[in-house]
């Protein structure tokens, strides 16, 4: 595993305020948090608490306007666009609710492209892939495109494409949220796994309580502070 002693996202009193004529809203008011390497850290709150602008902002998706976003060290706040995307595309993997898998794709390729648009070869990229394919029990599936695949297999792939790059960040949000109980359980278990395994820090938005309860911690962001739950 990765050296767990520095942070792998850490955010340091990051301030998000939003305008609409002439009502402001303070979404995030001084956020600070730092994940480790194979620490999975669960983000809970009321709908319309931020969760989603904040992993946004993690993500270098969006900028904070005030405070400091660190992705393994590398400082966010002066990068030009281009080389916040060189982060986002080296150093971050994403999962969502839903797959957003590229549908005339297969399993593998979905895997294989964005490790070769990170600059790997072709071969090595499908080395990495035919590899996460097998931890997440989807080797027989390598070559079935999405519509092929049941809920479960989608979402696994998507966990799998996220990491491919081999991330010091990983942030879903509602990660298994489309899928059923016994499922979602399954997927999660797979998740973990990983994180742990190859010292990703993860920060995962979700509504499911019992999900929160089973990651080493719950913070709650609500009225713009986060607090552990």
């Amino acid at each position: 595993m990765s050296d767990t002693t520095s942070p792998r996202l850490r955010l340091a009193d990051v301030r998000q305020t939003f305008h609409q004529g002439e009502t402001s809203l303070e979404v995030l008011r001084g956020i600070d948090l730092d994940i480790r390497a194979g620490e999975i850290v669960a983000l809970v709150g009321p709908s319309g608490s931020g969760k989603s602008t904040l992993l946004q902002i993690a993500g270098l998706l969006e900028r904070a306007q005030e405070g400091e976003v660190e992705i393994a060290g590398i400082s966010a706040g002066k990068l030009s666009d281009d080389e916040r995307t060189k982060v986002r595309r080296e150093r971050l993997g994403f999962v969502y609710q839903y797959h957003h898998l590229l549908p005339e794709f297969s399993a593998r390729e979905n895997i294989v492209i964005p490790q070769m648009i990170a600059g790997k070869k072709k071969a090595v990229a499908n080395v990495r892939a035919d590899e996460l394919l097998a931890k997440m029990g989807l080797s027989a599936r390598a070559d079935h495109r999405p519509a092929r695949l049941s809920g479960g297999e989608q979402q696994r792939v998507a966990i799998a494409r996220a990491l491919a790059n081999a991330p010091s960040v990983l942030l879903a949000d509602e990660p298994t949220g489309n899928l059923d109980p016994t499922t979602a359980d399954g997927v999660f278990n797979l998740l973990v796994d990983l994180v742990r395994t190859q010292g990703v820090g993860a920060l995962i938005a979700t509504h499911n309580p019992e999900l929160a309860k089973r990651m080493d911690r719950v913070l709650r962001l609500d009225g713009g502070k986060l607090t552990g739950a």
